[in-house]
């Protein structure tokens, strides 16, 4: 592992910040998107030899993301692999499930945080910057379509923890919730 783990100190010397390329259109907030989480890294990890990539496994209730680091010497490096619900087991459940926990996984195998623009990102007041507001609209789908109590409370639960500290997206869940247990 001497290679790689050389090649890899070398390679984070040179990691940016992920640039906030997209725009959230409900709280007109922007974040990194995967495109700029991989650009943070990948220049970097190639000029000292290492090939990224990221391997998706489907277990139940969801997915499991691993970033993997291969060096040209032939030995290779995991970050770990990271759990993603998938709250809507359909093309887009999955799609925002992988897209999220790539990014997730990839930014914590490289130690690289998103760019703060504003100075306050650790904020509780810039909570609602960290929704990611795909997997939240899956979320109030699988609350609606829940089948039993028991769906509607873990559905419930995960969407209120994914949410914590924005108010209004917590509200929506709440709304959600109650709004589905009137129809039982």
């Amino acid at each position: 592992m001497k290679e790689i783990y050389g090649a890899l100190a070398k390679a984070q010397k040179n990691f940016e910040a992920a640039l906030k390329n997209a725009t959230n259109p409900h709280f007109r907030s922007k974040y990194a998107g995967l495109d700029a989480c991989v650009e943070a890294v990948r220049t970097a990890l190639n000029e000292q030899g290492i090939f990224l990539t990221q391997t998706i496994e489907s277990v139940e209730a969801g997915i499991l993301v691993e970033t993997l680091f291969a060096h040209e010497s032939g030995e290779s490096y995991s970050g770990g692999k990271l759990f993603m619900p998938v709250s809507k087991h359909d093309a887009q459940g999955y799609g925002s499930a992988i897209t999220y926990g790539r990014r997730y996984s990839l930014l914590t195998a490289c130690g690289v945080a998103p760019e703060d623009d504003d100075g306050n990102g650790a904020s509780k007041d810039n909570a609602k910057d960290e929704v990611d507001i795909s997997r939240m609209n899956d979320f109030l789908v699988a609350i609606s379509e829940s089948e039993t109590v028991d769906q509607l409370k873990k559905v419930y639960a995960e969407a209120y923890a994914a949410c914590a500290g924005n108010q209004a997206w917590q509200a929506k869940v709440i709304a959600a919730k109650n709004k589905r247990k009137e129809g039982k």
